[in-house]
């Protein structure tokens, strides 16, 4: 494993080797550079927002368009969106072509940025990214592997403007101090970098199939035990249901509105984010509700006054949240028993189960199993909408075993999830540090931290310690 610097950084300069002569580059933060290398403001580098779609264009003219939400911190895009000119979103403007890098002006601490390769002729991305667009003596990789770099991120952060909503304008980006070395060793780096990157990908792929793996056995074994039980043994009945088959001969099928108090969302609070606090009562959004639990990393607040106003929308402990809308429609977790007080929005549903018919941990996990799951989406995919209603939910079919048994079947999902999930979170821990390994070698190798030509020129990719 590598180790790390006095910063908390993956360390990737140890054993490798390093350029024989380096320079002050001018630049207090950036350091030494090697000493062949030469400086200047990025603009002298690039062109900057070369082309942009006008108001002229044909209202028919379609498009494909790239949102700063459609780029993530590894510089993957989404799948575009496609419009006609005439309904585009405003933001649509700017032109991109193969070996531009674009790299979003606003929240620059998001790292949106990414490497255009071999793009339709139609992709036009928001005006809230600059577009750079190397010129002939620059590399086209070399640039984006630079301008996605902690040393140049950093600089663009530092640069910004604004507390809730940090920008930077394209002049200042343009004259930030940039480093480049001669073009043909800027193409030796950018190859070295090429062949690296694709072999900490493909062992990050690797891993995210093996969490894509135990996911599956996480909804099987939750499918299996909530209609069968946990005796194997048990005499079995057909539940009268096509989709669930049979049950335990003693168990039955309810409704789910036949067996709850509350089905219902939260709302959002007038004025929408402009309600939101730095510190109170917390206000959970869909993004907070996953399978394996609460995160709340990203979590809002309001104040006690909103708190009031929202009184019938509160969050009890062992309320089961259900997501019902958007991409993340299906996610359904528990509320923990010690859960401070706390909203949602109206993306969020609220099932508050009868706690003397229901465990609350049994329901979230049959909403959680395919029996759930299938009920949620046949209604989504059957009306080709991206919501499900309270009334829709309030008629989905729940295997019901005795009360006593409901608790076993909670107790024993919750004991074989907590070896699933921390299985899971070794492999996101092993995903992280390769993704911090990734980022450290990319700024090692783009600031002459150390000296690639040799290596990237060995016909067989040399195994890293990682």
């Amino acid at each position: 494993m590598n180790t790390t610097n006095p910063m908390g950084t993956l360390d990737v300069t140890d054993g490798r080797q390093q350029y024989d002569e380096y320079q002050d580059s001018g630049v207090v933060w950036l350091g030494e550079i090697p000493s062949h290398w030469e400086t200047g403001p990025l603009k002298y580098f690039v062109s900057i927002d070369p082309e942009a779609l006008t108001e002229k264009t044909d209202d028919d003219f379609e498009l494909r368009y790239v949102d700063i939400s459609s780029v993530n911190s590894q510089g993957d895009i989404e799948e575009p969106d496609e419009f006609r000119f005439g309904d585009a979103p405003s933001r649509a403007r700017k032109v991109v072509q193969h070996g531009d890098t674009i790299i979003s002006t606003v929240r620059t601490y998001l790292k949106a940025i990414a490497f255009i390769d071999n793009p339709p002729e139609n992709l036009i991305v928001s005006t809230g990214f600059a577009v750079l667009r190397p010129l002939d003596d620059v590399d086209e990789r070399f640039l984006g592997y630079l301008i996605s770099s902690k040393q140049f991120i950093d600089s663009a952060v530092s640069n910004s403007e604004g507390i809730g909503y940090p920008s930077i304008s394209t002049s200042k980006l343009g004259r930030l101090p940039v480093w480049v070395p001669p073009l043909d060793e800027q193409r030796v780096i950018a190859d070295y970098l090429d062949r690296e990157t694709d072999r900490i990908d493909a062992l990050i792929e690797k891993k995210e199939q093996l969490i894509d793996l135990l996911e599956e056995k996480r909804t099987a074994l939750i499918s299996r035990v909530v209609t069968q039980g946990l005796d194997g043994d048990a005499e079995m009945q057909d539940s009268g249901v096509e989709w669930l088959g049979e049950i335990p001969a003693h168990w039955d099928t309810v409704k789910l509105k036949w067996n709850t108090d509350k089905i219902g969302s939260g709302v959002t609070p007038d004025g929408g984010s402009e309600a939101y606090v730095d510190d109170g009562i917390t206000f959970m959004r869909s993004q907070n509700v996953h399978f394996d639990g609460l995160r709340l990393d990203d979590v809002a607040f309001i104040d006690e006054e909103t708190d009031r106003e929202m009184e019938s929308t509160r969050v009890y402990p062992r309320d089961v949240l259900l997501n019902i809308t958007g991409a993340s429609i299906g996610r359904c977790t528990i509320v923990p028993e010690d859960f401070p007080r706390a909203n949602v929005n109206q993306h969020v549903c609220i099932i508050r189960a009868q706690q003397d018919e229901l465990h609350p941990s049994y329901l979230n996990h049959v909403m959680a199993s395919s029996a759930g799951q299938d009920q949620i989406f046949a209604e989504i995919d059957g009306a080709s909408r991206d919501a499900v209603t309270f009334a829709e939910i309030g008629n989905f079919i729940v295997p019901k075993p005795p009360k006593e048994e409901q608790d076993r079947i909670a107790e024993y999902i919750e004991r074989s999830m907590s070896q699933i999930y921390a299985l899971i979170d070794q492999i996101e821990e092993g995903i992280e540090l390769l993704e911090e390994y990734r980022t450290a070698l990319i700024s090692a190798a783009v600031t002459g931290q150390i000296d690639v030509r040799e290596d990237a020129r060995k016909p067989e990719m040399k195994e890293a310690d990682t």
